[in-house]
């Protein structure tokens, strides 16, 4: 086999959950940077852009190709992120709870600011080519908006299937996931390989929660991610208010992110994009709840503490991981009138997975908080693929693939998603290993798929 004309970098993101997985952001990356000839990315999401802004600053300059839906949301999440991330590192050097002396961000706003220079809009549905051998082709994956599969084409080695992050059959406001395209390899995300959404009952789960705190003059906290599980949050809270099935409470919004998120989602409703319901084209907007209120500044964001009535507040991040809902949390967790509303996946290692596991108390901003609040999980809300919407999705590819790679999952997870599609597709299947290698240019009547 020839050497590689185009070295080609699918997704770019930050390790999240456990410690050991979060210290890899600090490790040198696999190849060096500026080796990097172009990256593709599937949607805008933390853990699929995160790392883009130290790889531009440690020296790649390609470009980035991602849907135009990608590019927008990236402009807020990546200089948020960086934002964020200096923000910590003061607090921690002010308050003197960091093992580093001093604390540093991974990357700076500035960082994230030169990374979006590199960004290049690509149209769904497209062959585009991208590098020397390479090609690249985005199919929808409703997962957020702007979420794609992406088909890469290599000269001599057929096309890889990148599933990106899958969204389900049903979303409130995007289209579905298109049928997989044809592919030569397959590289297929596992985050709820092991589960199946519970959908019956999701909903009035939601009900009684919010009714039961409204009842005993309690708050509702919902940690949610700023990018599209805001926008479902809000939808649902406007449903089921119009429909009296929860009371008519002051909404929050306190995540400048989510905000501006919920703009490019408006946008993209009134311009049609294909990526959305056509039955939105015109219909009032889907994400105003009577009464809410949006907090963009520190001070409303303060504000919003000194509350005592019955309220919702939606905030950012959705693991809890960072951002304005731990100042949240901190407040309200140690009363039990008080709940906290999980409505979507908690990795392994974060506050909101404790929360779920039933965690007595939690440490954020460099101290221990009681959790006396209620604490109601209702993974139903996430955007993400179940195991079997993942298979059925795999199961609409026109032939088998050479093999099919899993990643993207905590490894029980992961492994049950291999046996799965091992078992009811036939496919040669494994669960790919961190920093592991594998030769694409097998023939295709060789011993992975019999006698040859």
């Amino acid at each position: 086999m020839d050497g590689p004309k185009a070295r080609v970098l699918v997704d770019c993101g930050l390790f999240q959950g456990q410690k050991e997985l979060r210290l890899r952001n600090r490790e040198p990356f696999g190849v060096p940077a500026r080796t990097i000839d172009a990256v593709v990315v599937t949607h805008a999401h933390l853990d699929h852009t995160g790392y883009l802004p130290a790889l531009v600053r440690d020296g790649f300059r390609g470009p980035i190709f991602a849907t135009g839906g990608t590019v927008e949301l990236s402009r807020i999440v990546l200089p948020d992120s960086g934002r964020l991330q200096e923000d910590e590192a003061r607090h921690a050097n002010r308050h003197r709870y960091s093992k580093h002396s001093p604390a540093l961000p991974l990357y700076t706003e500035g960082d994230a600011y030169r990374a979006l220079d590199r960004f290049e809009r690509v149209p769904t549905d497209t062959n585009v080519d991208i590098a020397a051998g390479f090609g690249v082709r985005f199919r929808r994956a409703g997962h957020i908006l702007g979420a794609a599969s992406a088909y890469v084409t290599l000269d001599d080695e057929g096309t890889i299937a990148f599933s990106g992050d899958l969204g389900r059959p049903e979303h409130p406001i995007l289209r579905a996931p298109e049928p997989m395209g044809p592919a030569d390899h397959v590289v297929v995300e596992s985050t709820y390989g092991d589960r199946a959404h519970s959908d019956a009952g999701a909903i009035d789960t939601f009900c009684d929660a919010i009714a039961r705190t409204a009842e005993r003059r309690g708050v509702v906290i919902i940690p949610a991610f700023a990018v599209d599980r805001t926008e479902v949050v809000l939808y649902h809270l406007k449903m089921l208010m119009e429909a009296g099935r929860i009371p008519n409470l002051p909404v929050y919004v306190d995540s400048p992110m989510a905000l501006d998120a919920l703009a490019v989602y408006r946008q993209a409703i009134a311009s049609k994009s294909p990526d959305v319901h056509d039955w939105l084209y015109g219909a009032p907007d889907p994400f105003h709840v009577g009464r809410i209120t949006e907090a963009r500044d520190v001070e409303a964001s303060k504000a919003i503490n000194q509350k005592n009535d019955p309220c919702v507040i939606v905030s950012a991040s959705g693991m809890a991981t960072g951002g304005r809902v731990l100042h949240h949390l901190a407040h309200r967790l140690p009363s039990a009138r008080n709940t906290v509303l999980l409505v979507g996946y908690q990795a392994a290692g974060t506050r909101g997975r404790l929360l779920a596991e039933g965690a007595t108390a939690l440490k954020m901003l460099g101290r221990y908080i009681p959790v006396r609040a209620e604490i109601v999980d209702v993974p139903a809300f996430s955007v993400h693929a179940d195991a079997s919407e993942v298979v059925g999705w795999l199961a609409t590819a026109p032939k088998p693939p050479t093999a099919c790679y899993v990643v993207h999952g905590e490894p029980v997870a992961a492994d049950a998603m291999r046996d799965r599609i091992a078992s009811e597709l036939g496919w040669v299947t494994t669960v790919a290993s961190y920093r592991e290698r594998v030769r694409l240019d097998l023939p295709r009547n060789g011993p992975l798929n019999g006698p040859g």
